[in-house]
């Protein structure tokens, strides 16, 4: 009988800045680098929609213990925004549901109109997204034409930027806070208009330190890979690059063994409260901690890369 070969596969470890294609999801995306680098373990770090490409950043092993920084982080997104309709889905793969004239709009005019949507602001998940109601996908109904009640989320618009604007269209830059659904976005906006609106296209810029500038595509990490496993490696970025937003802080050989031990740590000079990168004597980032009473820090989250 001839043996089964086995795949063992690899203890991958750091941050890799996909460049996601349209028409593929943020899932198969996820699995298509994961079997390129033949890795253990990854996850991508919030969804972008079929039809949107840009940055995906993908944590492989260890990695994923910082993950929810960056699903929880500030976004950056380029919209080409049609003008005229609206769809089931808010972007351009729904069917029409209404077609209004369009008036004539000025840069001032627009620009007004988003000063509306400007700070903290409420937003009601559309249908057509990945939220869960009753264990089950909100597109999961709406493919079956289903409508269920949402609650509307906080969410905060820092700036929406007006790059170009024509007779049917216009195009702008958001940047959003984590939970930013921007199909929705756009149609509030074309009914402040009054003709209504969905998204074009779609493209993350940037996902709270990284920006799309540094992603790779698909094809070209296929393309890397004949070079050997070592090449894709480089491809990595360390893990703490996601927290750069956070102090740092270094202990001595004996303060991370206690802080592995699950012990507190004194060291003077905390603040009250707060989070910290934490770096061993041989300054190797070692995971994240939390400062607590009398100026002690306490472990939150270890890496563990031997």
């Amino acid at each position: 009988m001839e043996k089964r070969k086995i795949n063992i596969k690899n203890n991958v470890n750091g941050i890799l800045l996909l460049d996601k294609p349209t028409g593929l999801s943020s899932n198969r995306s996820l699995q298509n680098v994961k079997r390129i680098y033949n890795a253990k373990k990854a996850g991508h770090t919030g969804s972008l929609d079929v039809p949107a490409s840009g940055l995906l950043p993908i944590c492989f092993g260890e990695a994923t213990k910082v993950s929810g920084y960056l699903l929880n982080s500030n976004k950056k997104y380029f919209v080409q925004c049609k003008l005229g309709k609206t769809t089931t889905t808010g972007d351009a793969m729904g069917d029409v549901l209404l077609v209004r004239p369009i008036p004539q709009i000025s840069k001032i005019t627009l620009t007004t109109i988003f000063k509306d949507f400007i700070g903290n602001i409420q937003q009601i998940p559309p249908m057509f997204s990945s939220l869960k109601y009753n264990g089950k996908r909100l597109y999961e109904f709406a493919y079956n034409g289903v409508e269920v009640e949402r609650k509307a989320r906080d969410i905060r618009i820092y700036g929406i930027e007006l790059l170009k604007i024509c007779n049917d269209y216009f195009e702008i830059k958001v940047f959003c806070s984590k939970g930013t659904y921007i199909r929705t976005l756009v149609e509030d906006i074309g009914e402040k208009i009054g003709c209504g609106a969905h998204v074009l296209s779609l493209r993350r810029l940037e996902a709270g330190p990284f920006n799309q500038l540094h992603s790779i595509t698909l094809e070209e990490i296929e393309f890397i890979a004949k070079k050997g496993q070592q090449a894709l490696y480089d491809l990595l970025l360390p893990i703490d690059t996601a927290l750069q937003d956070y102090p740092k802080i270094q202990l001595t050989e004996d303060e991370t063994y206690r802080l592995r031990q699950g012990q507190p740590v004194a060291i003077s000079g905390l603040p009250k409260l707060g989070q910290f990168r934490i770096y061993n004597d041989s300054n190797e980032f070692i995971g994240l901690g939390d400062v607590i009473k009398n100026s002690q820090i306490k472990a939150k989250r270890l890496i563990n890369i031997v």
